[in-house]
């Protein structure tokens, strides 16, 4: 059950962020969660396997290169929906970092909501 609310609030996040940025585009809500169930299974096989490919140059720029990192997996996401583009990699770096924090936020009123 837990996996299945974090799915959609990361949808949502999917959702809110493409309605917010001009070099987002998404099709609807059933491509959100898509994007979210896509997203989940590629930063589990994926992104280990870039992590460790690129970790030279993620230590000389103080891990700032995961930015990218972060932004190609979104890429490859892009190519592989169809109700899903995003035009660049700035695009790309901005939506991935947008969408952590906002993930963050949502994630931790859920767990503020099951304390009480």
């Amino acid at each position: 059950m837990n996996l299945i609310i974090r799915l959609l609030l990361n949808a949502l996040a999917v959702f809110a962020l493409a309605n917010i940025l001009n070099g987002v585009q998404l099709d609807g809500y059933v491509s959100a969660i898509i994007v979210a169930v896509v997203l989940s299974i590629l930063n589990l096989l994926v992104k280990p396997l870039l992590v460790i490919l690129t970790l030279p140059i993620t230590i000389v720029t103080l891990g700032l290169f995961m930015l990218v990192v972060n932004a190609l997996i979104i890429l490859l996401a892009d190519k592989l929906i169809d109700g899903f583009a995003v035009n660049n990699i700035w695009w790309a770096i901005l939506f991935s970092v947008l969408l952590s924090i906002l993930q963050s936020l949502l994630h931790s009123f859920v767990k503020k909501d099951k304390k009480n």
